[in-house]
């Protein structure tokens, strides 16, 4: 299979592209989740597309999940060593998003932000 890009952050964005990947990588920033923490974390996501979501990341490399030989199984997410390398990345788009935030609030819209410092992406 070949993939073209003209330039390489397509290769970025098509790894990261799905509504609910980045805040699942922020809340993996934090350590290790299972499904069912990620999901109380994400109210509003269906389990349909968070197990869909989690599969592509780890398709991608980015994430890593564990199986635990036990009854009830145990499924556990954390960051791989190329999900790790994102953080930085990651937590300069959340300051950006920050003061695109506050030039927003400036202009008078009213824009809410329910964690705003608890992004996962800060060591």
């Amino acid at each position: 299979m070949r993939n073209l890009y003209h330039l390489a952050i397509e290769a970025t964005l098509e790894a990261l592209t799905g509504k609910w990947k980045v805040s699942i990588l922020c809340h993996l920033g934090h350590g290790t989740l299972r499904t069912g923490e990620l999901k109380r974390l994400m109210p509003n996501i269906s389990q349909r597309v968070l197990t869909l979501q989690l599969r592509e990341l780890e398709d991608a490399g980015i994430i890593t999940r564990t199986v635990y030989n036990e009854v009830p199984p145990r499924v556990e997410y954390s960051l791989s060593e190329r999900g790790q390398s994102l953080r930085r990345i990651l937590g300069e788009m959340s300051d950006w998003g920050a003061e695109l935030i506050e030039a927003r609030r400036a202009a008078g819209e009213t824009v809410e932000v329910t964690a705003p410092e608890d992004d996962g992406l800060r060591p």
